[in-house]
């Protein structure tokens, strides 16, 4: 049977080009490795504490917006927690790309950087890749520069036919929903370092220490 890899994609910068940083998440499952267990548990607990079972998004969750606007701070800390237990158990890798939007004169030249930065991990971690005989891509968020840095890159990398969909079952959404988090931490990383952290951060991470050795280090438990 063939060994097929997901890609799912996040990225954490705004098309206007205003925010300050720009992110870029990789998230690699192998399809041979249900998650389903881990989904389940993941919804029965949030069951159990009569939690809406909805789609995870970091940003309203943290600000309160959207699905997220009934639900007071200390239920929203709660989904939080729950969704990072979640990812703690998941059979998943990452790696997450950091740019200052100041270092780029357009987004074409942060298009070239993206892809050379994963061409360059794709490389270094090639026996990995090249251990699958089909690489799917979910990516749909629309930003031309992270598709096209997409195409310049993992194609040419693995030599292979490589395939974009889209969402296609739970199993898919939530791993997407795991990129999504793992945008969030690595960005919260980023502002901590910058002292740009801000009380959002501080009432959901606790301080920079706090953040390091609890969010952080499970996060990058996963890194790639």
């Amino acid at each position: 049977m063939a060994k097929e890899l997901s890609i799912f994609v996040d990225e954490s910068g705004d098309r206007g080009g205003k925010a300050r940083y720009y992110l870029l998440t990789l998230v690699f499952h192998g399809q041979a490795d249900s998650i389903a267990e881990a989904v389940m548990g993941y919804e029965a607990k949030l069951a159990r504490v009569d939690l809406p079972n909805i789609p995870f998004h970091s940003e309203p969750l943290m600000n309160g917006h959207k699905d997220y606007e009934f639900l007071n701070i200390e239920q929203r800390k709660v989904m939080l927690a729950y969704f990072s237990s979640f990812v703690r158990k998941l059979p998943i890798s990452y790696i997450t790309f950091v740019y200052r939007r100041s270092q780029f004169e357009d987004p074409a030249r942060l298009m070239e950087r993206m892809g050379r930065d994963i061409s360059s991990a794709m490389i270094e971690h090639l026996g990995f890749f090249q251990s699958f005989d089909d690489v799917k891509v979910y990516y749909d968020n629309g930003q031309d520069i992270v598709k096209q840095a997409l195409d310049r890159s993992v194609g040419k990398v693995l030599s292979k036919g490589v395939v974009r969909r889209r969402k296609t079952s739970m199993t898919d959404y939530r791993l997407e929903q795991v990129a999504d988090y793992l945008c969030t931490i690595e960005l919260a990383l980023v502002k901590y370092e910058a002292k740009e952290n801000g009380e959002t951060y501080n009432k959901f991470f606790g301080g920079v220490g706090s953040f390091k050795r609890n969010w952080l280090k499970q996060a990058r438990s996963k890194r790639i």
